[in-house]
């Protein structure tokens, strides 16, 4: 990086002596000698109080035109000059530096242990800053400063009216003097601003009396700085006569990662007028070190001193440069400060010792550790306080308030579940308290409840028999659980149950859903819906059957149609759905393998453009199949129309299972693809299942007769292809009941591919999925 920096200065240098001279050098040739020129020559020309002559532009502008550039930070001279060089060594087949600067993304060595250690980066304090376009540069158009010099290159703008009408505006030429017509050449050159006024009213009192003057500034000079050392781009920058120090420090770039933010050297006419510590600036927004630029300075960065990392519970957790004897309460004062949860009774120093090993030492953020020196290369780690609670009992799980209760002595159970109201969860009464809502699809006259659900205890039912208390052994450190009956403790204040608490225990009650409950203890909601005695959700009896709920809530109205009773059940949709994907994702694997068949078989082009639309239209119906969902229906398997009692299956019952029964229907249904398409005829008796199929006018020339199927009114599937022979006609003469569906599918080519896809087709149809869904998917 020092070889860098120095044959930047010293081609910046040769570059501006050439310029002034008029003689071309050739910098391919004289490279090796360029490199090894004095930097001290550079600083001698930029400390010599003229402002040096900037390098000519690519496009071959004078150099004397970036005094009328506008007052923000014009360019970057360096990067002209490397790009010159770079250019004419690879013209000779020289090698190129293409890294003008170190990344600011680049890990220093310290950066890398600290991840070793921590596991995680840390990033170098302030230097995030520079990655951002800079905003610090100087704006146009502001006011200027009363101690502004006034040097060659500025606009003056005079007035004056009275013995002399003067509206004139003047540039201080290179010798610091403008012209004002009448009066003469006025000096001005070194002239503070709050003495501009005076300068010029006495020159031209010489000269007129009774005039009133006004003096401004216009248009202000650019000047050039030169940044050198660790910086992130070295090299000349041409800068607003109004720029600051920090102004160029952030619109230069700043420094490398190896240079210092706390050592940032103004330099003029070979001394040091200002050593900025940016961190002043940055914490505490001070920037009394600041100070205006002049033609020719020099910032010089330093390279990065002593550099100390803190991580943990303090917040702003990086790696900061030390400046002379820092301690462990500044380093944590640089850091921001300790966060809310900082423990101040163990804090870790990892520290480099003698360059051939690290130690740990362990201090407590106390008066005396706040003391403790910080070295270079040290990393301190700030603990956070123990999540443990020293005083505290915590009752959590289906309880009405979860949380925690300061314990004492003589605290048993049921100073946190006195009562029952204790257990009642605020989700209950949340969802209790919902009035109903009135929506565009809602009239007023609904009560918008599904009523189940608004029946059902909205927390899951409590488990009465079983509740714990967990209890850290202190011995070792093992978790003990000690099991209590919570309906024999809330229901029938068996003190027995009454368990003695310590500081540390956990009370956890637990729902009928947290644990496999015996089915006697379960609360099991049943919904029963259409033509019965008394419609509604109930609740089931331990051990009650289908047929018992039916006869205790009245039995069957007159209109009752057993037959097509629809019976579904949560536990079996899940079931179902799941056999659904799986029988999707077998289907798909057999069209994949079937795919690379059908492109085999194409004669040309022409065919196989018809076996990618085929395979495609069958994957556009498995992702339909794939989205279908399955209602969990379970047939009854009532074998025709029937209003007795005694036909209802004794099924146990569970939670959640839902009993429809239908008024009898008077219509058999003729689905798919025939000629008077998906009608509804009126049942008669006589009539059979091809006589129907004649009614709607027979298949279509493009159905597959042979693939007929019948949905049951009681759930039940039957096919022509899977209960009869191809050619026996018994499947048209079968028996009919009002509610049954008959189906005729299209006819679909017989290639491998569709094969496969109609082998699918019954097991899908079996899988509880209603007419809508086999509409949906295109099976009809």
């Amino acid at each position: 990086m020092k070889r860098f920096n120095l044959w930047v200065a010293s081609f910046f240098f040769i570059t501006t002596i050439t310029s002034i001279s008029g003689y071309a050098v050739d910098m391919t040739g004289g490279g090796d000698s360029a490199a090894t020129a004095s930097g001290a020559d550079m600083a001698a020309g930029g400390n010599g109080g003229a402002a040096p002559t900037a390098p000519a532009a690519d496009n071959g502008a004078a150099p004397a035109a970036a005094a009328n550039l506008p007052n923000t930070v014009i360019t970057n001279q360096t990067a002209a000059g490397v790009k010159a060089a770079s250019d004419a060594r690879a013209s000779k087949n020289l090698p190129v530096d293409k890294q003008v600067a170190p990344s600011i993304s680049q890990e220093t060595e310290f950066q890398r242990l600290v991840a070793q250690s921590l596991g995680k980066s840390l990033p170098l304090f302030g230097y995030d800053l520079f990655n951002a376009p800079s905003t610090f540069s100087p704006v146009e158009q502001i006011p200027v400063t009363s101690d502004y010099v006034v040097g060659p290159g500025d606009e003056i703008q005079i007035r004056a009216w009275g013995q002399l009408d003067v509206d004139y505006k003047a540039v201080v030429d290179r010798l610091g003097a403008i012209y004002i017509p009448k009066v003469g050449t006025v000096q001005v050159a070194g002239v503070k601003y709050q003495d501009l006024e005076s300068k010029i009213r006495s020159a031209v009192g010489q000269n007129f009396t009774n005039f009133t003057l006004q003096v401004n500034l216009g248009q202000l000079r650019s000047i050039q700085v030169f940044v050198v050392g660790q910086a992130k781009r070295p090299g000349s920058f041409t800068v607003s006569s109004l720029a600051t120090l920090i102004n160029a420090v952030f619109a230069s770039g700043g420094p490398s990662v190896q240079g210092s933010l706390r050592h940032i050297q103004l330099k003029r006419q070979n001394q040091v007028i200002a050593d900025l510590d940016l961190y002043h600036f940055l914490l505490k927004g001070d920037k009394s070190e600041d100070i205006r630029l002049l033609p020719g300075d020099v910032i010089y960065y330093a390279p990065v001193g002593p550099v100390a990392g803190i991580a943990g519970s303090v917040k702003t957790p990086a790696i900061y440069e030390l400046k002379d004897n820092t301690d462990l309460g500044e380093l944590v004062e640089l850091a921001s400060g300790l966060t809310t949860s900082a423990s101040d009774q163990a804090v870790n120093i990892e520290r480099i010792s003698r360059h051939h090993s690290r130690v740990v030492d362990v201090v407590k953020l106390d008066v005396i550790g706040v003391r403790t020196p910080i070295k270079d290369g040290d990393l301190v780690r700030v603990g956070s306080i123990s999540p443990k609670f020293d005083n505290a009992v915590t009752l959590r799980g289906n309880v009405a308030s979860p949380m925690r209760f300061p314990w004492r002595p003589g605290m048993t159970l049921t100073d946190l579940i006195p009562n029952k109201d204790a257990l009642i969860t605020r989700s209950y009464w949340v969802k209790k308290n919902l009035a109903n809502r009135e929506t565009d699809a809602q009239p007023m006259n609904t009560t918008g409840l599904d009523p189940e659900s608004s029946l059902r205890f909205s927390a899951n039912d409590i488990d009465w028999n079983y509740a714990v208390v967990e209890r850290q052994n202190k011995t070792d450190l093992s978790s003990n659980l000690i099991p209590f009956n919570l309906g024999q403790l809330v229901l029938n204040h068996d003190q027995s149950q009454n368990v003695a608490l310590m500081p540390g225990d956990v009370v956890t009650i637990f729902s009928q859903n947290d644990l496999t409950v015996p089915q006697e203890g379960k609360t099991m909601l049943v919904r029963v819906d259409g033509e019965v005695a008394h419609a509604g959700v109930y609740r089931a009896l331990p051990g009650e059957t289908l047929r018992q709920l039916v006869i205790r809530i009245g039995g069957l109205s007159p209109d009752a149609y057993l037959y097509g009773a629809v019976f579904t059940r949560e536990s079996t949709r899940k079931s179902q759905q799941q056999h659904l994907q799986e029988t999707v994702d077998r289907m798909e694997r057999d069209l994949n393998s079937s795919a690379g068949t059908l492109a085999q078989g194409a004669l040309d082009q022409k065919g196989m453009d018809a076996s990618k639309a085929q395979v495609e239209a069958q994957r556009a119906s498995l992702e339909k199949m794939r989205s279908a969902k399955v209602s969990g229906r379970i047939s009854l398997d009532i074998t025709g129309p029937s209003d007795r009692l005694s036909d209802i299956p004794d099924l146990p019952l569970e939670d959640g299972d839902h009993l429809m029964i239908p008024p009898r229907p008077a219509t058999i249904g003729v689905y798919g693809d025939v000629y008077a398409e998906n009608g509804a005829y009126i049942f008669n008796p006589d009539k059979r299942l091809g006589e129907y199929l004649k009614m709607a006018g027979g298949p279509t020339e493009d159905a597959d007769a042979s693939r007929t199927f019948v949905i049951r009114a009681n759930g039940s599937l039957v096919s022509k292809q899977n209960s009869v022979g191809l050619f026996d006609p018994s499947f048209n003469h079968m028996v009919l009941y009002p509610g049954d569906v008959i189906v005729v599918p299209e006819q679909k080519d017989k290639t491998p591919a569709m094969k496969t896809f109609l082998d699918y087709t019954t097991t899908f149809m079996n899988l509880g999925v209603t007419l809508a869904t086999l509409k949906f998917i295109g099976i009809i």
